[in-house]
């Protein structure tokens, strides 16, 4: 079974965001690091802060509960690790920079507790993900997306040595940094263990009381069906009660929903809406993925074999290709994501015409350019299988820098026609 190359265990491992929070804490006077439990925050933060406040011990909290400006004294960076636990400080941290904008003043790790007010203009928030192929140190990245941003279709080449089954490996391991060490029983028993926190503790924490734990879990196993797809909430909704004779309300449902989003569990993405005029009849629906592919996976409760066999799990939805196929668009999600942020873009996805043309990803400059990318579960790309990207570049020409076909293939190049064929491993920022 492929296994990350780089050693977690033994000190810090060099993250895609670094590059990013070394440029903003010499400008900016707050950050704050936002993301899922586990996914490396707190040590990420930890390779800049001079002072720690760790909020989620009781003596530093009840100390800070006190004072909230007692957790800021300190030389500078101070790191307030798992703010959510004691929000006064997020108002504490907006006042002081208030009264000195000197940059580099303090960083925040931890999720965005319910009703906090907004830090616009004053704590700048950078997305943390869990890890990407390159940072799993899983090959040598050959293949830029920031150089495809650029406009100039960049020759594409290198080789990976990844088979199926190596990806599928790579999609039930997980990119969360304490789980790399871990396979077999011991992973599974991570992530349930992780799914359970979510339930049974973290939501509470972000101000939702669940009363009936076991709906939630039905409910969060129906959405991880959904990776991948544009399913209605309706429809996840009946999938996660079947038989029932009444599903949960609406109500009742959303705020799972919002919580789990402010979480960073639900990791959506949403649809593009262009500048221009070239598309009609946009829907506006949400791709549905959860932080990593690991917990869809996880949820549903398919492992190795089941994934190369072709099974779905334990919740089935309408979808189009396997769930595997699904998963691998999500691992491609979640790097694109990592990517794009480093580049200052963003991803979406595109579905015109009630689905008659559909582009897994649309990564988007701020002046408009964009590199169009469709995942492909497999080693080989025909001619059907760029047709979406095809009609893409005849609809707005120049706006599109570059077309990209990501895959579990072995070899990068371009066909004849311009679009790149990548397999995924090759990727880097």
């Amino acid at each position: 079974m492929t296994r990350p190359r780089a050693d977690f265990s033994a000190g810090y491992i060099p993250r895609i965001v670094d590059a990013e929070l070394d440029d903003l804490i010499k400008e900016l006077p707050a950050l704050w690091l936002d993301g899922p439990k586990a996914v490396g925050k707190t040590a990420t933060a930890s390779q800049r802060a001079l002072t720690v406040r760790r909020l989620d011990r009781a003596p530093v909290r009840e100390v800070a509960a006190v004072d909230a400006d007692l957790a800021l004294a300190g030389q500078s960076p101070v790191l307030l690790d798992e703010w959510q636990r004691l929000p006064a400080v997020w108002d504490a941290v907006k006042a002081a920079v208030d009264a000195d904008g000197s940059p580099g003043r303090f960083l925040l790790t931890g999720s965005a507790a319910s009703g906090t007010h907004s830090g616009a203009g004053r704590i700048k928030a950078v997305r943390m993900r869990p890890l990407t192929l390159p940072e799993r140190g899983v090959a040598a990245s050959t293949v830029s997306l920031q150089e495809m941003l650029g406009g100039q279709r960049p020759q594409v080449d290198g080789e990976s040595d990844l088979n199926l089954g190596d990806h599928v490996d790579l999609i039930l391991g997980s990119g969360f940094p304490a789980f790399q060490h871990l396979s077999g029983r011991g992973l599974r028993a991570q992530l349930d263990g992780y799914l359970d926190r979510i339930v049974d503790v973290d939501l509470e924490e972000a101000g939702l009381r669940v009363r009936r734990p076991a709906t939630v879990r039905a409910w969060l196993r129906a959405f991880a069906a959904a990776t991948a797809t544009t399913t209605s909430w309706e429809k996840i909704r009946a999938a996660a009660t079947p038989g029932w004779d009444r599903s949960p309300a609406r109500s009742t449902t959303i705020p799972y929903l919002d919580a789990l989003t402010r979480l960073r569990i639900i990791d959506d993405v949403e649809e593009w809406v262009p500048g221009h005029g070239h598309l009609r009849r946009l829907g506006h629906a949400p791709k549905h993925h959860l932080a990593d592919p690991a917990l869809a996976a996880r949820l549903v409760g398919v492992g190795r074999a089941d994934l190369l066999e072709g099974r779905a799990g334990s919740v089935e939805l309408p979808r189009d290709g396997t769930f595997l196929g699904a998963l691998f668009e999500s691992l491609c999600a979640l790097s694109l994501r990592v990517f794009a942020q480093h580049c200052e873009a963003s991803v979406w996805h595109m579905r015109v015409d009630n689905g008659r043309h559909e582009v897994d990803f649309v990564v988007e400059r701020d002046d408009g350019l964009v590199v169009a990318i469709e995942a492909k579960l497999s080693s080989t790309v025909t001619d059907r299988d760029v047709r979406h990207l095809l009609w893409l570049r005849e609809k707005i020409g120049k706006q599109l820098g570059d077309a990209v076909v990501l895959t579990t293939g072995e070899r990068a190049y371009r066909r004849a026609d311009g679009v790149a064929v990548v397999p995924l491993a090759l990727l880097g920022p």
